[in-house]
């Protein structure tokens, strides 16, 4: 029983209160290796994405590198549905 407890104390730790997160407003939490979190919602769905690697920074600022990113982000399924990760990252680039 006191197992399953620390599970969930743990649980609860890690997962933010979806209910107390704004839509569609990325905000920065170094948790479970990502960097940033965000409640994403659309059409009717709401959705916990996180996205970012925590131990990496993403240099945004070098054209090369930006335009590197954008490239290869940009074949990956998902770059127009907020509910994945890969949308979420493309926006931090301005992809």
């Amino acid at each position: 029983m006191r197992r399953a407890w620390r599970l969930w104390l743990r649980k609860e730790e890690i997962m933010p209160d979806k209910s107390k997160m704004k839509c569609n407003v990325p905000r920065r939490e170094v948790q479970g290796g990502k960097k940033f979190v965000v409640k994403a919602c659309q059409g009717g769905k709401e959705k916990i994405v996180r996205f970012g690697d925590a131990n990496m920074t993403i240099k945004k600022d070098q054209p090369k590198r930006k335009k590197s990113y954008c490239a290869r982000s940009g074949g990956i399924k998902g770059k127009s549905n907020k509910l994945s990760a890969n949308y979420w990252s493309r926006k931090a680039w301005k992809c």
